[in-house]
């Protein structure tokens, strides 16, 4: 219902603009009521911004007021606010991650995709109430649960620049799967190296399976069709 409402509301409205108001590039990403909208001139974002407030109001609409910023982002952002004494560019949160203005290692611009904190602690905390309530089941048991678990989260988190937090979860999930024998039996002495074998067998490794952004979305078009 989100998507046939903003479609009329704010999709269609947002082209409008686009082309009677905009003075540079812009690009929008939506998903459902989340929105990311990105500008090349400054005062296109604040004039962007004040015209789509009056745009909801007409339907009873209101942006979050916590959600909503206007910040600095993108491949000259640092070098700007350096030039007039500010600090390191805002990040910004948006389905899951935590985007970061970044240099890769060829001193490029790149940008960090990062899982939210809270998000990760959130499903951590998910898998250890299950884990208490799955105690009593064999290793092989828990391991196959575990494993569609992490695999589960790899296949959404596992993109490129984010490989320090797949790894951080399999880690944590790993630290209370060693917990959850102790729980069964307070002469459990289950070592670290003996659970992270066990693991081995069982989790998939923190791997980047998403190509980069530059590969996924590249569009081959065949130009010899009268159409292309």
């Amino acid at each position: 219902m989100a998507n046939v409402f903003l479609h009329y509301v704010f999709d269609l409205w947002v082209s409008h603009w686009r082309i009677l108001h905009a003075r540079g590039n812009l690009i929008v990403v939506r998903y459902a009521d989340d929105v990311v909208v990105g500008f090349e001139k400054a005062d296109d974002a604040q004039r962007f911004l004040v015209a789509l407030r009056e745009r909801l109001e007409k339907f009873l609409l209101t942006l979050h007021p916590d959600k909503t910023r206007l910040i600095e982002f993108g491949r000259f952002a640092a070098v700007d606010r350096k030039k007039r004494g500010r600090g390191k560019p805002e990040t910004f949160d948006f389905l899951r991650f935590t985007h970061i203005c970044r240099r890769g290692r060829e001193g490029n611009f790149q940008l960090k995709r990062k899982t939210r904190r809270d998000r990760m602690r959130g499903k951590l905390q998910e898998f250890k109430a299950e884990l208490r309530r799955r105690m009593h089941q064999t290793i092989p048991q828990q391991g196959q649960w575990l494993r569609q678990v992490v695999h589960g989260f790899f296949a959404y988190h596992a993109v490129p620049t984010n490989s320090g937090s797949i790894s951080a979860f399999r880690h944590h999930i790993i630290s209370l799967w060693r917990c959850t024998p102790r729980r069964r039996s307070q002469q459990d002495q289950t070592r670290w190296e003996r659970i992270t074998q066990i693991a081995n067998d069982w989790l998939p490794k923190p791997l980047i399976h998403h190509p980069w952004p530059d590969v996924r979305f590249a569009a081959k078009h065949p130009r010899w069709e009268p159409c292309a």
